[in-house]
Order: structure tokens, then sequence, then C-alpha cells
């Protein structure tokens, strides 16, 4: 059985306070006092908690990527994997839009963690070459148009299943980023 980091520990603590307070008012204290840690195990850690927060969400993001083995069933699969974790997690990122602002704003953590994912699956199925300008910015509309999308839903401006949100996903992957995926 692998035991859990006090990283995980932290993060699980800040889902648990997330649940019951809006995240800008969560303190470093609520989250250590929740699970029994001092703040210096917290700053040994994390610069503040939305550190904590990038290091989570690039963690459960880079989880479900696991699933692309350089196919298109490969991205399909995680793409579905994406869409179900914002449907599990709805509440708690909801939390993080609305309550996270200026550069701490968590569409914006979003946004990064996504682009440097696909840039990574791309950077993979080019050979570990160098990926031209045109193909970055057919990266980064692709994550910021999806990410505007994925954030409206969240937020219930919009209903869709994540079975349909998933297909969207999928049908609007650019066509030229297709040829690095097998």
């Amino acid at each position: 059985m692998k035991r859990k980091t006090s990283k995980e520990i932290l993060a699980e603590s800040f889902h648990e306070v997330a649940e019951k307070k809006n995240i800008d008012k969560i303190t470093v204290k609520d989250i250590t006092d929740n699970c029994g840690y001092s703040p210096a195990t917290f700053y040994r850690q994390f610069t503040d908690k939305y550190a904590l927060i990038a290091w989570d969400y690039t963690r459960e993001l880079e989880e479900i990527l696991s699933e692309v083995d350089g196919t298109i069933e490969g991205l399909n699969k995680a793409l579905r994997g994406v869409a179900e974790f914002f449907q599990e997690r709805r509440g708690y990122l909801a939390n993080l839009f609305l309550h996270t602002g200026g550069l701490e704003a968590f569409i914006t953590c979003m946004q990064d963690i996504h682009y440097e994912s696909l840039k990574d699956i791309v950077q993979k199925g080019a050979g570990n070459q160098h990926i031209d300008s045109i193909t970055d910015m057919y990266i980064r509309l692709y994550v910021l148009g999806t990410a505007q999308l994925s954030s409206e839903w969240i937020l219930g401006r919009w209903e869709a299943t994540t079975e349909d949100l998933a297909k969207v996903y999928q049908e609007t992957f650019p066509q030229p980023l297709k040829k690095y995926l097998k």
C-alpha cells in the first residue's frame, strides 16, 4: 500500500475545507488545522495555497492524461476522462473559478497547465523536436477555447452531459495537431 505524501494530505485537507468555505477565504491555518499539520509543514511543501492548487490540479490532470499513448484513441479516452473529472469535481472547480482572481485566477492556472500538457503530447509526437510557432498557436487556441467552454459548463452557464462535452473536446481537436498522433 502506497502511503500518502505530505503534499497529498495537504491537498485532501484543502479539498475538505473548500467544501465549506470559499477559496479566497481559506487560510493556510485552516488547511493545516484540518489535517493536524503545522503551518511550517505546509510552507516546506508549498509557497502558498495557490501553489497547492496548481500542484494538485497538475497531478490529477497528469493522471488522466497518462491514457494518451500517442494515438488518437488514447487522446479521446483521456479527453473523456477530463470531462468525467470535471463532473466529479464540479463543485470544487466552481469554487476555484468563482473565488480566485487576478494573478492567482484558476482559469489562468488551468490554461497554463493544459497548454503545457498538450504541448508535451505534441512534442512527443514530433520526436521531441522543436515545434513551430504555428503549431504552438494551434495548441494555445485549442486550450483557450476548451478551458473557457469547460469553465462555463462547470459554472452551470449551460447544460450538457459529460459525453457531449467529451465529444466536443474530441471533434474540435485541431486537424493540424492530429499528425502528431498515430
